[in-house]
C-alpha cells in the first residue's frame, strides 16, 4: 500500500526581508511538496537468508496508527513486551534486499545491531520525518548534516 500525500507549505520569507524567497515572485504559484512515506536504508551487517545470501538495502514506510495498535493484541507481545518492536518493525519494513515477505520471523533473524539500527530508523522517520541529523566536527566544531539512512562506516 503506497500513498503519496501533497501538502501546501507556507511561503517562507527570505531572512530579514519579509518577502518571498528568490525565485518566488508575486503571483507565482508555489509547487506543493510531496510527503515522503517511504525511506530507503542500508543495514550495518545485513539479513542473511536461508541460502546464505546477505541482503543489506531495504525500505521502511511511515507507520500508521494501526501499525502501532495491532501488535498490542499479539499474544507474543502480551507474553513478552520486548517482542513489540519485532512485530512493529515487521509491519513497516516493506523490503530487505530481494526479500519482500517481511514478517516477525525475518526480523527475529536479524543481527542485534541491525535490529537496533531499524528501531532507531523507525523513531527518526516517524517522529522527526527525516533521516538527517545535525552534528559538529569534534576537531573544528564545524556544523554539518549527515544522513543516517545507512551506508558503510565513514559514509553519510
Amino acid at each position: 500500500m503506497r500513498r503519496t500525500v501533497h501538502f501546501q507549505a507556507p511561503d517562507r520569507a527570505a531572512p530579514g526581508t519579509g518577502g518571498p524567497q528568490p525565485g518566488q515572485g508575486q503571483g507565482q504559484a508555489r509547487q506543493p511538496e510531496p510527503l515522503r512515506t517511504e525511506f530507503g536504508f542500508e543495514l550495518p551487517r545485513g539479513y542473511v537468508d536461508k541460502s546464505g545470501t546477505v541482503h543489506r538495502n531495504g525500505v521502511m514506510r511511515l507507520a500508521t496508527a494501526r501499525d502501532e495498535l495491532v501488535p498490542l493484541r499479539d499474544d507474543r507481545v502480551r507474553e513478552n513486551s520486548a517482542y513489540l518492536s519485532v512485530v512493529l518493525i515487521s509491519r513497516v519494513v516493506t523490503r530487505i534486499g530481494t526479500v519482500e515477505d517481511i514478517h516477525p520471523g525475518v526480523i527475529e533473524d536479524l543481527f542485534a545491531s541491525d535490529l537496533a539500527f531499524l528501531q532507531d530508523f523507525y523513531r527518526r522517520i516517524n517522529a522527526e520525518g527525516h533521516t538527517r541529523a545535525a552534528v559538529n566536527c569534534p576537531s573544528c566544531q564545524e556544523e554539518f548534516t549527515v544522513d543516517l539512512a545507512g551506508g558503510r562506516l565513514g559514509e553519510s
